[in-house]
């Protein structure tokens, strides 16, 4: 997939200068999306770099704000309520100030990030290969600057959680065990420096690499986790400011003003609401009607378990391929990108979550690829494999990034995954979707589609219960193993990926209930004349967007229909 720059009016080239103060800010993130330009580089992470960006948004959206939207075509228009959106939440992100508190095996925390990331990075010809080694030169700078971040935390009163810290050392103590390392990535192929660069490769990570995150692990364990929160005060609310904190990251990944309060009822009341269903289709399946009954069961059965890894896989690969086949009837517009899959690596799988979708590389070096967690398969339920795949793959994230990335007329900007309730809205609004499409291959696989359905139901619950009204990590634990059939293996997981990253866990529900609602005032305003495919294109044609902007684009859609 290949693509060039975007600047055909004034607020398109204001985009572009957006992306390339993002692309900056995250190299690592750049590469693996396919823009080159910054290869050789990991993220500076000190606090007069935080400021030096934070004063260029502040520059830029005094440039935006100049234009005025009077007279803008319809994408110009989103396109400067994008840019506008874009620059608040990342004033949000700032106010959050993760690096100052967040250690932790996910990869939001600088140690993981380069674990999980590092490993993906493709290298197509000699320059490529030769920045790889001057990335991975850096990582001693970068550890060391997330240290200093973390240090200054501490002297602020933030200090991450112990049970986090300690995940994070033994992902540490997993990578510094493995030989050949995992950051050992292959060289372009048919390269005629390939041996010379293995050997400079096999240099520096013992140099440089190796040598820096056993320093960072040291760290961790004399300095981080001798002061880390317990899990009985996981939340930020226990933290300086936390509230605060958390009702930033709220609007960053919801795009809304909801408060937590608001989340937290809403939860309780999707809860309920599903659990209803569990009901009539526990009885139909089981002849159960006892909600607790149903989930005992879905868990207790070892028939519902998984055999192998390779079993998981190629039930997998056989989801996805159906929804594939099943899409023209749904949508106008299909992306021309095939989704790939792979197994979660080893050194990732044990920390992880059942599944998750890796973007494709704009310049082809990498597919979009959907990973499934085959760590332990006979602790893992099956009932719940295809509605994950419709979630992650298709279509869910994969289409709809696929599509977007694939928009020719948009600024480059607009085509990236920036809003978080947008894309995993509508990853939840597929997993419904697919049940109208007829792609759940049984009613034991509906059954995993509730149970997808509630557990980011009870995401609102436990989230907001944690950051906002200080649950301890067992009263949030024993929510989800309450109110859901999630195996436990994952509920500890998912807990601990709450604890992580605050908020994120709301854009689920939140996304697919505004994808929901503009859905039913299209239906009802259009009557006979709604088309299920020209929505979907209208919902999707504009990459991903804040919630308040797709509310906008559908309501213009639907008046010049009924105009």
């Amino acid at each position: 997939m290949t693509s060039t720059p975007h600047a055909a009016s004034p607020i398109d080239a204001l985009a572009d200068n957006l992306l390339a103060l993002t692309l900056a800010a995250e190299p690592l993130d750049a590469t693996l999306m396919g823009f080159r330009q910054h290869d050789g580089d990991l993220a500076d992470l000190s606090l007069e770099a935080d400021a030096a960006r934070a004063a260029a948004r502040a520059a830029l959206r005094i440039e935006v704000l100049a234009v005025d939207p009077v007279g803008l075509s319809e994408q110009d228009a989103i396109t400067r309520a994008v840019l506008l959106a874009s620059l608040a939440y990342s004033d949000d992100a700032m106010t959050a100030d993760a690096l100052a508190y967040t250690v932790a095996a996910f990869p939001v925390s600088p140690s993981s990030i380069l674990l999980a990331y590092l490993r993906m990075v493709v290298a197509t010809d000699g320059q490529q290969a030769s920045e790889y080694i001057a990335r991975l030169s850096q990582v001693p700078r970068y550890l060391a600057q997330a240290q200093e971040r973390l240090q200054h935390g501490r002297s602020q009163g933030l200090t991450p959680v112990a049970h986090l810290v300690e995940m994070a050392i033994d992902q540490i103590d997993r990578f510094l065990d493995t030989n050949p390392s995992p950051l050992t990535i292959e060289p372009p192929a048919d390269w005629d420096g390939a041996a010379d660069w293995r050997v400079a490769l096999a240099s520096v990570i013992a140099r440089d690499v190796q040598p820096a995150f056993a320093a960072h692990r040291e760290y961790l364990r004399d300095e981080a986790l001798p002061t880390a929160r317990s899990n009985d005060d996981v939340g930020l609310v226990h933290l300086p400011d936390g509230l605060d904190r958390y009702q930033a990251l709220v609007r960053l990944h919801t795009t809304t003003d909801r408060t937590p309060d608001e989340l937290h009822r809403l939860g309780i009341e999707q809860v309920a609401r599903i659990h209803d269903e569990f009901r009539g289709l526990g009885h139909r399946l089981f002849g159960l009607s006892d909600v607790t009954a149903i989930f005992a069961h879905l868990q207790s059965d070892l028939s519902l378990r998984w055999h192998s890894s390779d079993e998981i896989l190629a039930a997998a690969e056989a989801t996805v391929r159906r929804a594939e086949a099943a899409s023209p009837e749904w949508f106008g517009r299909l992306p021309i990108a095939v989704c790939e899959l792979d197994a979660i690596p080893e050194l990732e799988a044990p920390g992880a979550p059942p599944a998750y979708y890796m973007p494709p590389a704009l310049d082809g070096s990498r597919p979009g690829t959907y990973y499934t967690n085959v760590n332990e398969p006979r602790e893992r339920t099956s009932f719940d494999l295809e509605s994950v795949a419709f979630h992650e793959a298709v279509p869910g994230h994969h289409f709809q990034i696929s599509l977007a990335l694939e928009l020719p007329d948009l600024p480059m900007l607009r085509r990236l995954p920036l809003f978080t309730a947008y894309i995993e809205g509508w990853g939840l609004y597929s997993e419904r979707l697919a049940d109208e499409m007829g792609l759940y291959s049984s009613d034991l696989q509906r059954m995993g589609m509730l149970s997808a359905d509630v557990w980011r139901a009870s995401r609102l619950v436990v989230d907001t219960g944690m950051h906002a009204f200080g649950w301890t990590r067992q009263q949030a634990v024993d929510y989800l193993l309450e109110n859901t059939p999630v195996a436990p293996i994952d509920v500890e997981s998912e807990i601990d990926r709450y604890i992580a990253m605050p908020g994120q866990a709301l854009s689920y529900m939140a996304g697919r209930i505004e994808i929901e609602t503009l859905r039913a005032r299209a239906e009802a305003a259009l009557g006979d004349s709604f088309d299920i495919r020209e929505f979907h294109d209208v919902v999707l044609a504009s990459g991903a967007l804040p919630l308040a902007v797709l509310s906008d684009l559908v309501d213009a859609w639907i008046a010049r229909l009924t105009s």
